[in-house]
């Protein structure tokens, strides 16, 4: 591209950007700390694609979703996953109406654009693919009828990662539409004491919608054409091949610790995901750093562990940052 068009990409994103520091600033009202989970989630919000929040319970992961979602002027459901909930329940079922004589559609919360599947992992493995079809086409089939899904629609679940008992395991088809795996930490002592001062009155602060659907949808179209080099191109593609053929990327000694690499799906993520952060940083064009800060989330739930690995203690995010190292960076 000439410099001349990145110049104009540069102006263009700067100008569609300008709401996501009204976002930050809004969510920084009730949040504090998290700032790079919150770049993460942003981005998913931008490319379009779905994300799964990991991390001890306490750490404000439903907070976090709820006041994204009361800073966006767009339909909202919270769907509290439990061992009894039934895919109708979600997706939504058929009705007799009395005064037609016939069957209805009475549609389910997951017909909103940001939904909040909270505690995902307890509900069984039947009610977890109920979100599929959703997630990846933006439908719903109820009875003979196919009804399309808001626009946008995003996924956000959350999952306690230390609780076993009363918990299901997601399908390894569901964990790959999500975009992003986000594990989230425990905040610093200066955040916590922060988060005492802020919280401790036992109501979090009130913000207001600063974006608006139309607002997401326009930066989702001037996200998708951001300038990716052929480098750059290559990166990622290297990054996904040192998954699959480690021994062809000097990670040899990492090869009997890759059950599964990732798949193509991870390949146009990461390229989607690494155009969003560049997005949210107002840049027309994607850098080595964005590939670099955005890809841990999208490879980590793609890179299956084998049982060496899992005995030898090293999880997926040890070897993604093996990969990150092997691979040259262009």
């Amino acid at each position: 591209m000439e410099l001349t068009g990145i110049k104009e990409l540069n102006k263009k994103v700067a100008d569609e950007s300008l709401f996501i520091q009204d976002l930050k600033r809004e969510i920084a009202k009730v949040i504090i700390g998290q700032d790079e989970t919150l770049d993460r989630i942003l981005a998913a919000l931008v490319a379009g694609g779905h994300v799964l929040l990991e991390g001890v319970p306490g750490l404000a992961k439903t907070l976090t979703i709820k006041t994204l979602a009361s800073c966006v002027s767009a339909t909202f459901s919270r769907i509290q996953f439990t061992p009894d909930l039934l895919p109708a329940d979600l997706t939504g079922t058929l009705i007799l109406d009395p005064k037609i004589g016939d069957f209805k559609p009475r549609k389910g919360p997951v017909f909103a654009n940001l939904i909040l599947a909270d505690e995902i992992n307890r509900a069984p493995a039947k009610v977890q693919s109920a979100l599929l079809e959703a997630m990846q086409e933006r439908q719903v089939t109820i009875g003979p009828e196919t009804h399309k899904l808001p626009d946008p629609f995003l996924v956000l679940a959350t999952q306690n990662p230390i609780e076993q008992e009363g918990t299901y395991p997601l399908p390894e088809a569901q964990v790959d539409r999500f975009m992003m795996k986000i594990r989230l930490g425990y905040p610093t002592k200066a955040e916590e004491k922060s988060i005492l001062e802020r919280m401790a009155g036992g109501t979090a602060p009130a913000v207001r919608p600063v974006a608006t659907p139309e607002q997401l949808n326009r930066a989702r179209a001037v996200a998708s054409s951001i300038y990716l080099d052929e480098k750059i191109k290559d990166y990622i593609v290297d990054l996904v091949f040192a998954t699959r053929e480690p021994e062809k990327h000097r990670l040899a000694s990492h090869k009997h610790l890759i059950a599964y690499g990732a798949s193509p799906r991870a390949t146009i993520f990461l390229a989607q995901a690494a155009k969003a952060h560049a997005f949210i940083n107002g840049r027309g064009y994607v850098t080595p750093e964005d590939v670099k800060t955005i890809g841990p989330d999208v490879l980590r739930h793609r890179v299956l562990v084998s049982y060496e690995a899992e005995a030898e203690g090293i999880d997926s995010d040890k070897i993604v940052r093996a990969v990150f190292e092997a691979v040259e960076v262009p």
